[in-house]
């Protein structure tokens, strides 16, 4: 890891050009780092999985966030709870799996049992004077967006997920997360900063000559262009592809299809985007055909050619909802220069793989361009420690989303240590 002099953040934020990248501390700097653990991840909405990770009572899943270690478990009466996963004896990692079934939680160290509520129910040897009602596991904020999981480590989360909930929820809900199941997780942990990890994702300016898989079922023209620097066929194509816009949000909308852009990536403290967009040609799903990968399409979707539903969150997510499947992406930062980069694909809890679906070809544009990006991203990180870097303007017309969210991270931050 780069050892940087010491630089106050309130500087470093104050240097930044807007309209650019970070300057390179904000990549690079262990402090930095640090900084963004305790004012990112630690005080806002982080989004960690999906409820089908813990379908069943007694279901645990384990997440890390830093130096935090949560347990997510499903109750005996269905409800998701989120507690620390530290004993409250003697401190014990409670849970070491990271997935596991469970009747109650127990400490392997000195036997401390916990019920599925976190509740305190078992303590040999502690008096007459211990009371077990004040030694429960330690709650962690947890909300479900029509079956997504976001937690937050604050203890006051910020308050407007209840809008962004309100807002998101008619466009998620037809997919009907609650009733999938996830066909495959793939773990990979990218050579970079995590907000190059984000930047990378909030653009598609490389698409064209990095994602050839990607660009199969996905138009170009979704995530911006120049068209003073077009030709007249593409400028006829970008007509075409305004046209198709158009004229899908309206017959999406009318049965019953949120679809149209929802923007407040740096206008609200959980910020969140979401559009459903066309797919190329006869596009159904992001395969490499374009054809649906599952043949049990999701809740009550009437056919499959219902294009993509984007979905972005603050400070650490995107998804896309297909008729047929679903993937859902997480980023949790590792280091200063390192960040796991969590992929889940979900189907229908009935589809059979094999039967419905294939796997390969269910998971595999996604690997490919998961992959790809990882490179890229490393090629950035790599390029931040040169003593030449220096921060380069966003393009106006193509990296539109990157600029909001490197604004929302120096709004959030300069909220917590000011400018």
């Amino acid at each position: 890891m780069l050892d940087l002099p010491t630089t106050p953040l309130k500087s470093l934020l104050n240097e930044r050009l807007p309209g650019h990248s970070l300057p390179a501390p904000f990549y690079l700097s262990p402090g930095v780092f640090a900084a963004d653990m305790e004012h990112i991840f630690a005080k806002h909405w982080i989004y960690v999985g999906v409820e089908p990770d813990v379908p069943e009572p007694g279901d645990v899943a384990i997440f890390d966030i830093g130096r935090y270690s949560i347990a997510l478990v499903r109750d005996d009466d269905g409800e998701v709870r989120a507690f620390h996963n530290v004993c409250r004896h003697r401190g014990a990692r409670l849970v070491t799996d990271e997935k596991t079934t469970v009747g109650n939680l127990v400490c392997r160290y000195h036997s401390w049992t916990y019920d599925l509520t976190g509740a305190l129910i078992h303590a040999d040897h502690m008096g007459p004077t211990f009371k077990r009602s004040c030694h429960g596991l330690k709650p962690v904020h947890i909300r479900s967006l029509e079956g997504l999981l976001f937690v937050c480590l604050a203890d006051e989360p910020p308050a407007d997920f209840d809008e962004m909930a309100r807002r998101m929820g008619p466009y998620i809900a037809p997919h009907n997360v609650r009733n999938t199941k996830v066909a495959h997780q793939h773990d990979l942990i990218e050579p970079g900063n995590w907000k190059l990890t984000m930047e990378n994702n909030r653009e598609c300016y490389h698409c064209g000559t990095n994602h050839p898989e990607l660009t199969v079922p996905l138009f170009a023209y979704g995530f911006g262009f120049a068209p003073e620097e077009m030709d007249e066929h593409d400028r006829a194509q970008a007509e075409r592809y305004g046209c198709l816009v158009d004229t899908n949000h309206a017959a999406w909308e009318a049965a019953g299809l949120p679809s149209r852009e929802i923007d407040e990536l740096d206008t609200m403290v959980t910020g969140f985007r979401t559009e459903r967009l066309p797919l190329d040609g006869d596009g159904e799903s992001h395969t490499l055909d374009t054809k649906a990968a599952c043949r049990k399409l999701l809740g009550d979707l009437p056919s499959a050619k219902l294009g993509g539903l984007s979905f972005w969150t603050q400070p650490n997510s995107w998804h896309h909802f297909l008729a047929d499947h679903i993937v859902t992406f997480s980023v949790l930062p590792l280091d200063a220069e390192r960040s796991l980069l969590r992929t889940k694909w979900l189907v229908h809890k009935d589809a059979v793989e094999g039967v419905d679906y294939d796997l390969d070809n269910l998971i595999g544009v996604w690997m490919a361009t998961n992959q790809q990006d990882s490179d890229l991203v490393g090629l950035c990180q790599h390029g931040a420690r040169s003593p030449a870097y220096q921060p380069g303007p966003y393009s106006p017309n193509t990296e539109m989303l990157v600029d909001k969210f490197v604004n929302w991270y120096c709004g959030r931050m300069a909220a917590h240590v000011g400018r």
